[in-house]
């Protein structure tokens, strides 16, 4: 582990947590990485330093709340900013670190784009734990849930015009497509498409 920022994760700076290590290509598990950065081997996002901030400073509620801070997106960017270059992923040249993108991204975001729902088309997908979108679905009048807690999916949200939004989340065995409104009130499946 990187004695600089020891318990970091070493790509976006998140308290590195038994529940939350990243993968090795053999499965074992990366004392370096968060889930959400490195997945089997791989980085789960080939993103610059900036677009990393960027993304993190999405969080900072969550970072205040931990810290007992108050800061703004901007101002956690920018203290992201200063931060993030003395991690290991942003320190050390890139023949050294893990590969910069993960082999099956690319194929979920084909396989996603192809299904050929109305408004849907991503560029992306991020990984996300289960426990994070796991929200319940009314299925013939019961309430369903289809994610285990503790996995890990790629994943993305996409705004439709109507202010509601689009859900997607997949693994190796399904692809799933919800759509809801705010806080993901109102959901229901759109798709499933087992792989």
């Amino acid at each position: 582990m990187n004695t600089n920022h020891p318990h970091l994760c070493q790509s976006c700076g998140m308290p590195l947590t038994d529940d939350c290590l990243g993968t090795n290509a053999d499965g074992s598990k990366n004392e370096d990485y968060c889930v959400y950065c490195l997945l089997d081997g791989a980085f789960t996002a080939d993103v610059t330093i900036e677009e990393m901030a960027h993304y993190c400073a999405m969080y900072v509620e969550e970072y205040n709340k931990h810290t007992g801070q108050s800061l703004t997106c901007c101002e956690y960017e920018q203290q992201l900013l200063q931060f993030l270059p003395t991690l290991k992923r942003w320190s050390t040249p890139a023949a050294e670190i893990p590969a910069a993108v993960h082999p099956m991204k690319r194929v979920f975001i084909d396989e996603v784009n192809a299904l050929g729902i109305a408004d849907l088309h991503i560029d992306n997908l991020y990984v996300l734990k289960g426990s994070f979108i796991n929200q319940p679905y009314d299925i013939n009048g019961n309430e369903v849930r289809f994610f285990d807690d503790n996995a890990t999916y790629w994943c993305n949200q996409i705004r439709k015009s109507d202010d509601r939004c689009y859900g997607i989340a997949c693994d190796e065995k399904f692809i799933l497509v919800s759509e809801y409104g705010l806080n993901g009130a109102d959901a229901h499946v759109v798709m499933m498409k087992w792989r």
